[in-house]
């Protein structure tokens, strides 16, 4: 039998992983004061120099937060959960992007900023997402999301070619009602969306725009939307701060 896999890293940031877990659970609720050194020394029984490694981690990582003369606490909000369904389907004529309403039904102002428009060579997933030939050219649209003036997603939208030339899928400018809205009156409804999800470092992209702290990972999403005879007609990579969200699935009973 292979030997059990051993967990070598240093204690501060095996403590601070710990830590992490209760926060991102709800465990240690958003403001909550964090327990003196010497509670932590006693549970995790090590060093006072171990325990602020691992309390400098998380504020570091912005789960915590030190105020002057009073102590540290856990940030003052808590891990967001998103339901990716909520974008699914188009929003209704004259109304925002769906996911801009969904902020406001969170109390949240939401807003999208556009960074680049144009054909492009996809990677590779999306080739073949998109039924592409390797010199096959799609249709980008990247930007980034913000909640409440935080970056909250970077989004890279492929389109087929085809598809996207001569509409305002070529436009730099924001869609109304955004891209399922324009492609429904374009005559492809969205019928299904498949998702596949992963937690990686953030490229150096991800970290400029969404302003990543520390190490902290990003959640991964690669999101294929179909239309009718199960033809793609979008193909994103999402990218959100891993501290900040999490996502949230509903199955229905069969």
């Amino acid at each position: 039998m292979p030997e059990p896999h051993k967990d070598e890293r240093p204690l501060g940031e095996r403590i601070a992983a710990e830590i992490r877990k209760l926060i991102m659970s709800g465990d240690w609720e958003p403001g909550r004061k964090v327990p003196t050194n010497e509670e932590l020394r006693s549970q995790f029984k090590t060093s006072n120099v171990t325990i602020q490694r691992a309390l400098q981690i998380l504020k570091d990582e912005k789960f915590l937060e030190g105020k002057s003369g009073v102590g540290v606490f856990v940030r003052s909000e808590g891990a967001q959960a998103i339901k990716p369904a909520h974008s699914l389907r188009p929003s209704e004529p004259g109304q925002p992007y769906r996911w801009l309403l969904e902020a406001a039904a969170n109390e949240q102002q939401g807003k999208y900023k556009m960074l680049e428009v144009g054909e492009v060579k996809p990677p590779k997933q999306v080739r073949l997402a998109l039924g592409l030939d390797e010199g096959g050219t799609a249709m980008l649209r990247s930007r980034i999301g913000y909640l409440d003036g935080k970056p909250a997603e970077l989004v890279h939208s492929y389109y087929p070619i085809e598809l996207a030339r001569g509409t305002r899928l070529e436009d730099r400018r924001l869609i109304p009602g955004g891209s399922p809205l324009l492609l429904e009156e374009m005559g492809y409804p969205t019928r299904s969306q498949d998702d596949v999800l992963g937690a990686r470092p953030a490229t150096t992209e991800e970290y400029v725009h969404l302003e990543i702290p520390r190490d902290v990972q990003v959640i991964e999403i690669f999101r294929v939307v179909y239309s009718d005879n199960q033809r793609p007609i979008e193909v994103s990579l999402l990218t959100k701060p891993a501290h900040r969200f999490k996502m949230a699935y509903s199955v229905d009973s069969p």
